[in-house]
């Protein structure tokens, strides 16, 4: 079993948590290492997983990444390798090093690639295939010349992360649902996308409200924005959650 996914102990200072605030990961969308660790120090006594992407990373490195564990959170590293079979292996072995519990790879990078991403992992550590990022729209897909309709673009590509030993996949909540139809349990499903009805969509174009994701079946829900550039973050969080609940 993934560390990630394991009991948490009794003496955790996050035992107290909701079943609604587990199934959130806050993203730290956010521009220096300072914005996100009090990020983390407002919302840290409710929230224990926290999404670490490319414009934190490539602005503080791996430090940021140790600095986010060392509050004994978890860290979900959202940087969607896509390379030849080798190149993305070695990263993985370097996130393994690091100690994160989630790190995000393409599926259109095909089998190979996917299946030396899954034999390069370490224990704890659990490879999620993204799908079709949640700001692509079907006109995206046409542009590229990909003929097929988007969600079965989706459903080939799960299938192909899961025919190779993924952990999970990070879809838009819109195809969480038949996702589940199609794979069953297999595989946890991570949405981003997710918009209270209060907030501002922004560059998303697939998305939907927190309750309505849990509904349709995802495991965890991936919220930056609505809370992190809000003027009081914690008071969003805590506006979701009783929507959660």
């Amino acid at each position: 079993m993934p560390l990630w996914l394991e009991p948490i102990e009794v003496n955790r200072p996050y035992l107290h948590m909701t079943n609604a605030a587990n199934k959130i990961i806050v993203a730290l969308d956010v521009p220096s290492k300072s914005d996100a660790l009090q990020l983390v120090e407002q919302l840290r006594p409710e929230i224990s997983f926290f999404k670490i992407g490319l414009q934190l990373y490539i602005a503080e490195g791996p430090e940021i990444v140790r600095a986010v564990l060392s509050n004994d959170a978890k860290v979900f590293l959202d940087l969607k390798l896509y390379d030849i079979p080798n190149t993305v292996a070695h990263a993985i072995e370097s996130a393994s090093k690091l100690g994160v519990q989630m790190l995000t790879i393409h599926l259109s990078g095909g089998t190979e690639m996917i299946r030396a991403a899954v034999a390069a992992k370490k224990t704890g550590i659990s490879i999620l295939g993204v799908t079709v990022l949640t700001s692509a729209t079907q006109q995206t897909l046409d542009q590229l010349a990909i003929g097929e309709q988007l969600d079965r673009h989706v459903i080939r590509l799960a299938n192909l992360g899961a025919a190779a030993g993924i952990d999970g996949l990070v879809a838009s909540p819109f195809e969480v649902k038949f996702l589940r139809t199609e794979l069953g349990d297999k595989l946890k499903l991570i949405s981003p996308g997710v918009r209270p009805a209060w907030s501002e969509q922004g560059d998303q174009k697939r998305t939907m409200m927190p309750r309505e994701a849990i509904d349709a079946g995802a495991d965890y829900l991936v919220i930056g924005r609505p809370i992190t550039a809000h003027k009081n973050p914690r008071e969003a969080l805590e506006k979701i959650l009783r929507e959660l609940k």
